[in-house]
């Protein structure tokens, strides 16, 4: 795959330079009126009403590059009660994995990475913290664009997720350990299989990369250019929320706070306000100007594989032209969707029930909202 090197200066020093993104669309002409934002309130109501479980919801809407509608309902802390509003700070959890996948694409256009180069071996992406692979596995041939479309051919998603694993163990640590023991189960490219280690490699790949910080990189080049420079890697426990973070709330065996968030940084570790997630879902469509991406580099994120032609690189995809990521993590559940029709949103829960319909049903309700509004063209 190649795509076509941008018009501005090239490397990490000149991406971190470029200007904050100004928005397209004009929020005062396109937001709901009274009418439709009371009837998109009682429809959150609702929705709380029928999953009395949920503490609280968050949600922001964006229309080309500017927020339209952000509202919050619920608490933010059942114990203290405290009122969610739009500016308390959510774990977004895999939806951190679209936030990855603009970042290698930036790394692409700079000249710095390439989607078929391998991840092992003496010249690989991931350096020196791939070593711990023995030279004859198949993982030998994963690329970049295995890690990012979930085709490596290991590292499943299921309960030997090493991501899960050795909570004390730092990302170098975890990686050796993981490498050390890991077969490939599918010949790279050939099957599908969600890897949260995939992307927890693709971090370190583009820390070597860029030589900078993951969140470093991130925050200067995809995440501030479109004014959600705010998102932040979230902290393990209860004690090191950040200001404004809400408390999650989990069951029995569904601690929030018996996690290594930090260390998913790359694939589950972002937290942020529902705005910030909407304005950056607007900035990788291409929605903001400058966009963070070329046409190219949208058209090929956006792409499903034949292994799987409902995900592309970082993102769900669908024949309507709608793009999409859910997140769940023990206390929180997440969605974030670009629409064709020139729509980005997020929604956020600080709770998750395993087993329910509860993520299928947040996807519905935001659905919903948006056609409150026929001016949305939801």
């Amino acid at each position: 795959m190649t795509i076509g090197r941008r018009q501005f200066a090239l490397g990490a020093a000149a991406l971190a330079g470029l200007p904050a993104a100004v928005s397209v669309s004009r929020a005062a002409e396109t937001a709901p009126s009274e009418s439709e934002r009371a009837a998109m309130a009682a429809d959150a109501a609702q929705f709380l009403e029928s999953h009395a479980s949920v503490p609280g919801l968050s949600i922001a809407i964006a229309k080309g590059g500017e927020i339209v509608y952000r509202e919050a309902f619920g608490v933010a802390d059942r114990w203290t009660q405290e009122p969610a509003t739009p500016a308390h700070r959510f774990r977004i959890a895999s939806v951190s994995k679209p936030v990855t996948a603009v970042a290698v694409f930036r790394l692409y256009e700079a000249g710095l990475l390439s989607p078929d180069a391998r991840v092992f071996g003496p010249d690989g992406a991931l350096g020196p913290l791939g070593a711990a692979l023995g030279p004859g596995s198949a993982l030998q041939a994963v690329t970049v664009d295995h890690l990012l479309t979930h085709t490596s051919g290991a590292w499943p998603n299921d309960a030997s997720d090493p991501m899960f694993a050795n909570r004390s163990y730092d990302h170098a640590a975890l990686i050796e350990s993981t490498l050390k023991y890991s077969s490939a189960t599918d010949a790279p490219g050939a099957a599908y299989k969600y890897s949260n280690f995939g992307y927890c490699l693709l971090g370190r790949i583009v820390e070597r990369a860029a030589k900078r910080a993951y969140a470093d990189f991130v925050r200067e080049t995809v995440l501030a250019p479109v004014g959600a420079g705010g998102m932040a890697i979230g902290g393990n426990t209860e004690s090191e929320r950040a200001p404004n973070e809400v408390r999650y709330h989990g069951g029995l065996k569904d601690d929030p706070y018996a996690l290594n968030v930090r260390r998913m940084d790359s694939h589950g570790g972002w937290i942020a306000t529902p705005a910030e997630v909407a304005l950056f879902v607007a900035g990788a469509a291409g929605r903001t100007r400058p966009p963070l991406l070329a046409r190219a580099s949208m058209a090929k994120m956006s792409e499903g594989t034949a292994a799987n032609p409902k995900y592309a690189r970082g993102w769900n995809v669908n024949a309507a032209g709608n793009w999409w990521h859910t997140g769940s993590l023990p206390g929180t559940q997440t969605v974030a969707v670009r629409t064709k029709s020139g729509l980005s949103w997020a929604a956020f829960l600080n709770t998750r029930n395993r087993g329910s319909p509860l993520a299928g049903d947040l996807d519905k309700l935001i659905w919903k909202m948006a056609r409150r509004v026929p001016a949305w063209r939801a």
